[in-house]
């Protein structure tokens, strides 16, 4: 009996995952993602590391092939698996999951706001440093770095409303299961 409880709750967990990472396959404003409320939801409730880091880095890269390869295969030249600098972007999304492993040791309102505005600030400072220091779109000099920077500012609103929405969406969701289904409570896998 205790394993299906086990199974049930990691089912509802990657069911929850899995319909927030099929949100960027609609339109929506730039950085406006369910990428780092995922990573919270992942790291507060999949008691294993391993999988509280690994199935959403796994849902966020299947929709990625759907993006690069049917929403902006133009872009590409056959069949892509990863895009240029995708190792920021997912590296990001591995230290938003780790600041959840810190702040989220409590799901409670406050730690998850805090986890979200931390996880906007590191993504931003992760991927537009990567823009910097692997593109060529900005001279590879402190004020290269500052202009990279300075123009990622107008995305960094969406990312963190991104952030904040998903995250009450996901971690509202389970909350409002668990008191349904008790069941859920379970933190032992």
């Amino acid at each position: 009996m205790e394993k299906q409880k086990i199974h049930f709750r990691f089912g509802v967990l990657a069911l929850l995952v899995l319909l927030a990472v099929f949100s960027r396959l609609i339109p929506h404003p730039p950085n406006f993602s369910p990428i780092g409320a995922m990573a919270l939801f992942g790291s507060a409730y999949f008691s294993r590391k391993s999988v509280a880091l690994a199935l959403p880095i796994f849902a966020m890269w299947l929709s990625d092939m759907v993006i690069n390869n049917v929403v902006y295969a133009q872009y590409f030249e056959g069949f892509t698996f990863f895009y240029q600098g995708f190792y920021w972007t997912y590296g990001a999304f591995i230290a938003i999951g780790v600041i959840g492993f810190y702040v989220l040791k409590k799901v409670r309102f406050v730690n998850v706001l805090l986890a979200a505005l931390l996880a906007s600030v590191a993504f931003f400072v992760i991927s537009n440093f990567g823009v910097w220091a692997s593109g060529t779109m900005y001279p590879k000099t402190l004020n290269g770095l500052y202009a990279c920077y300075t123009a990622g500012i107008p995305f960094f609103k969406n990312t963190i409303s991104g952030n904040l929405v998903y995250s009450g969406v996901l971690f509202g969701a389970f909350e409002l299961v668990q008191h349904k289904f008790p069941a859920l409570k379970l933190r032992t896998f």
